[in-house]
Protein backbone atom coordinates (compact mmCIF):
# COMPACT_ATOMS: atom_id res chain seq x y z
CA UNK A 1 0.00 0.00 0.00
CA UNK A 2 2.54 1.96 0.64
CA UNK A 3 4.56 2.01 -2.63
CA UNK A 4 1.47 2.39 -4.63
CA UNK A 5 0.90 5.88 -2.35
CA UNK A 6 4.26 6.38 -2.79
CA UNK A 7 3.94 5.53 -6.52
CA UNK A 8 1.20 8.04 -7.23
CA UNK A 9 2.60 10.40 -5.14
CA UNK A 10 5.46 10.90 -7.79
CA UNK A 11 3.37 10.44 -10.70
CA UNK A 12 1.38 13.44 -9.52
CA UNK A 13 4.44 15.18 -8.82
CA UNK A 14 5.65 14.32 -12.01
CA UNK A 15 2.69 15.13 -14.47
CA UNK A 16 2.40 18.49 -12.32
CA UNK A 17 5.82 19.23 -13.02
CA UNK A 18 5.73 18.78 -16.79
CA UNK A 19 2.32 21.15 -16.44
CA UNK A 20 4.15 23.81 -14.80
CA UNK A 21 6.96 23.55 -17.51
CA UNK A 22 4.43 23.30 -20.14
CA UNK A 23 2.55 26.35 -18.75
CA UNK A 24 5.73 28.34 -18.17
CA UNK A 25 6.93 27.63 -21.96
CA UNK A 26 3.69 28.68 -22.65
CA UNK A 27 4.30 32.20 -21.03
CA UNK A 28 7.49 32.49 -22.13
CA UNK A 29 6.33 32.01 -26.02
CA UNK A 30 3.20 34.19 -25.33
CA UNK A 31 5.80 36.69 -23.86
CA UNK A 32 7.80 36.33 -26.54
CA UNK A 33 5.09 37.00 -28.90
CA UNK A 34 3.76 40.31 -27.51
CA UNK A 35 7.11 41.78 -27.27
CA UNK A 36 7.64 41.19 -31.30
CA UNK A 37 3.88 42.35 -31.90
CA UNK A 38 4.89 45.81 -29.89
CA UNK A 39 8.23 46.01 -31.65
CA UNK A 40 5.86 45.53 -34.84
CA UNK A 41 3.75 48.29 -33.90
CA UNK A 42 6.38 50.50 -33.04
CA UNK A 43 8.08 50.32 -35.98
CA UNK A 44 4.64 50.91 -37.71
CA UNK A 45 4.14 54.41 -36.26
CA UNK A 46 8.18 55.22 -37.07
CA UNK A 47 7.30 57.40 -40.17
CA UNK A 48 6.93 61.40 -40.95
CA UNK A 49 4.03 62.77 -39.51
CA UNK A 50 3.49 65.70 -41.85
CA UNK A 51 0.75 68.69 -41.19
CA UNK A 52 0.75 71.21 -44.23
CA UNK A 53 -1.00 74.87 -43.88
CA UNK A 54 -0.59 77.51 -46.53
CA UNK A 55 -0.51 81.19 -45.42
CA UNK A 56 -0.64 84.27 -47.89
CA UNK A 57 0.27 88.16 -47.01
CA UNK A 58 1.06 91.12 -49.19
CA UNK A 59 3.35 93.68 -47.98
CA UNK A 60 4.89 96.64 -49.15
CA UNK A 61 8.81 97.16 -49.42
CA UNK A 62 10.83 100.68 -49.61
CA UNK A 63 14.19 101.54 -49.15
CA UNK A 64 15.90 105.11 -49.77
CA UNK A 65 19.79 106.36 -50.16
CA UNK A 66 20.64 110.31 -49.37
CA UNK A 67 23.22 111.19 -51.62
CA UNK A 68 24.73 115.15 -51.21
CA UNK A 69 24.73 115.58 -47.47
CA UNK A 70 20.85 114.61 -47.62
CA UNK A 71 19.70 116.92 -50.15
CA UNK A 72 18.81 114.03 -53.22
CA UNK A 73 17.63 110.68 -52.24
CA UNK A 74 17.08 107.53 -54.46
CA UNK A 75 14.05 105.32 -53.71
CA UNK A 76 13.08 102.30 -54.32
CA UNK A 77 10.00 100.23 -53.43
CA UNK A 78 7.92 97.10 -54.35
CA UNK A 79 4.59 95.93 -53.80
CA UNK A 80 5.36 92.13 -52.70
CA UNK A 81 2.66 89.46 -52.37
CA UNK A 82 3.73 85.76 -50.73
CA UNK A 83 2.17 82.38 -50.66
CA UNK A 84 4.04 80.46 -47.89
CA UNK A 85 3.32 76.71 -47.78
CA UNK A 86 4.29 75.66 -43.84
CA UNK A 87 4.96 72.00 -43.37
CA UNK A 88 4.61 70.91 -38.94
CA UNK A 89 6.29 67.40 -39.06
CA UNK A 90 8.00 64.84 -36.26
CA UNK A 91 10.25 62.16 -37.79
CA UNK A 92 9.12 59.09 -35.26
CA UNK A 93 12.06 57.20 -37.10
CA UNK A 94 13.52 58.91 -34.51
CA UNK A 95 11.43 58.12 -31.83
CA UNK A 96 13.42 56.30 -28.96
CA UNK A 97 11.54 53.40 -26.92
CA UNK A 98 12.93 50.48 -24.45
CA UNK A 99 10.76 47.01 -24.25
CA UNK A 100 11.06 45.80 -20.57
CA UNK A 101 9.96 42.16 -20.63
CA UNK A 102 10.69 41.22 -17.33
CA UNK A 103 8.05 43.48 -16.20
CA UNK A 104 5.72 44.13 -19.25
CA UNK A 105 6.77 47.38 -19.54
CA UNK A 106 6.94 50.03 -23.31
CA UNK A 107 9.40 52.49 -21.95
CA UNK A 108 9.24 55.80 -24.48
CA UNK A 109 12.48 57.08 -23.96
CA UNK A 110 12.09 60.32 -25.88
CA UNK A 111 9.67 61.93 -28.19
CA UNK A 112 11.37 63.84 -31.36
CA UNK A 113 10.78 67.15 -31.68
CA UNK A 114 8.49 69.02 -34.17
CA UNK A 115 10.42 70.31 -37.25
CA UNK A 116 9.39 73.58 -38.58
CA UNK A 117 9.56 74.41 -42.15
CA UNK A 118 8.55 77.32 -44.22
CA UNK A 119 8.36 77.34 -48.33
CA UNK A 120 7.82 80.96 -49.07
CA UNK A 121 6.73 82.28 -53.00
CA UNK A 122 7.18 85.62 -53.46
CA UNK A 123 6.06 87.83 -56.21
CA UNK A 124 7.20 91.08 -57.00
CA UNK A 125 4.81 93.60 -58.26
CA UNK A 126 4.61 97.46 -59.29
CA UNK A 127 8.62 97.49 -58.86
CA UNK A 128 9.99 101.39 -59.17
CA UNK A 129 13.75 101.98 -58.24
CA UNK A 130 15.93 104.90 -59.25
CA UNK A 131 19.19 104.31 -60.88
CA UNK A 132 21.23 105.53 -57.69
CA UNK A 133 19.62 102.61 -55.79
CA UNK A 134 18.34 99.31 -57.72
CA UNK A 135 17.16 96.22 -56.06
CA UNK A 136 20.20 93.98 -55.56
CA UNK A 137 21.07 90.38 -54.03
CA UNK A 138 20.92 92.03 -50.56
CA UNK A 139 17.78 93.54 -50.93
CA UNK A 140 16.13 90.07 -51.71
CA UNK A 141 17.87 88.05 -49.08
CA UNK A 142 16.44 90.72 -46.07
CA UNK A 143 12.83 91.01 -48.12
CA UNK A 144 13.03 86.84 -47.72
CA UNK A 145 14.39 87.15 -44.46
CA UNK A 146 11.93 89.24 -43.09
CA UNK A 147 8.62 87.34 -44.90
CA UNK A 148 9.30 84.31 -43.43
CA UNK A 149 9.75 85.64 -39.45
CA UNK A 150 6.28 87.39 -40.31
CA UNK A 151 4.90 84.15 -41.35
CA UNK A 152 6.17 82.49 -38.48
CA UNK A 153 4.92 84.26 -36.31
CA UNK A 154 1.39 83.76 -38.32
CA UNK A 155 2.38 79.97 -37.69
CA UNK A 156 2.41 80.80 -34.19
CA UNK A 157 -0.63 82.23 -34.23
CA UNK A 158 -2.41 79.23 -36.17
CA UNK A 159 -3.82 76.11 -35.63
CA UNK A 160 -1.54 74.19 -37.43
CA UNK A 161 0.97 73.25 -34.61
CA UNK A 162 -1.73 71.85 -32.45
CA UNK A 163 -3.20 69.98 -35.67
CA UNK A 164 0.36 68.72 -35.81
CA UNK A 165 0.60 67.27 -32.20
CA UNK A 166 -2.82 66.30 -32.33
CA UNK A 167 -1.72 63.65 -35.26
CA UNK A 168 1.30 62.46 -33.23
CA UNK A 169 -0.54 61.94 -30.15
CA UNK A 170 -2.99 59.96 -32.41
CA UNK A 171 -0.15 57.67 -33.61
CA UNK A 172 1.52 57.35 -30.40
CA UNK A 173 -1.84 55.78 -28.81
CA UNK A 174 -1.73 53.28 -31.17
CA UNK A 175 1.15 51.95 -29.11
CA UNK A 176 -1.11 52.82 -26.02
CA UNK A 177 -3.89 50.53 -27.30
CA UNK A 178 -1.80 47.63 -27.91
CA UNK A 179 0.40 47.14 -25.14
CA UNK A 180 -3.02 48.21 -22.90
CA UNK A 181 -4.77 44.90 -24.59
CA UNK A 182 -1.76 43.01 -23.65
CA UNK A 183 -2.01 43.85 -19.90
CA UNK A 184 1.40 45.54 -20.56
CA UNK A 185 2.09 49.30 -19.13
CA UNK A 186 3.29 52.33 -21.11
CA UNK A 187 5.38 54.54 -19.67
CA UNK A 188 6.91 58.01 -20.50
CA UNK A 189 8.95 60.48 -18.55
CA UNK A 190 9.03 58.01 -15.33
CA UNK A 191 5.10 58.09 -15.52
CA UNK A 192 2.48 55.35 -16.85
CA UNK A 193 0.09 56.39 -19.86
CA UNK A 194 -3.38 55.41 -17.97
CA UNK A 195 -5.35 56.57 -21.00
CA UNK A 196 -5.00 58.06 -24.86
CA UNK A 197 -6.32 61.23 -22.59
CA UNK A 198 -2.71 61.15 -21.01
CA UNK A 199 -1.13 62.03 -24.28
CA UNK A 200 -2.35 65.29 -24.04
CA UNK A 201 -0.44 66.10 -21.10
CA UNK A 202 2.28 65.30 -21.89
CA UNK A 203 4.63 67.94 -22.53
CA UNK A 204 6.78 67.50 -25.89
Amino acid sequence: MKRFLLGAAVVLLTVLGVRYCENRQSEREQLAQNSQLIQEQIKNVGKLVVTEGNFSQVWSYKDSKKFYLDVFSARKKALIVVNAKVTVSYDLSKLETEIDKENKRVIIKSIPKEELNIYPDIQYYDVTQDYLNQFEASDYNTIKKKVTASIKKKVEASSIKSNAQNRLISELSKIYILTNSMGWTLEYNDMPVNSQNDFSDIKL
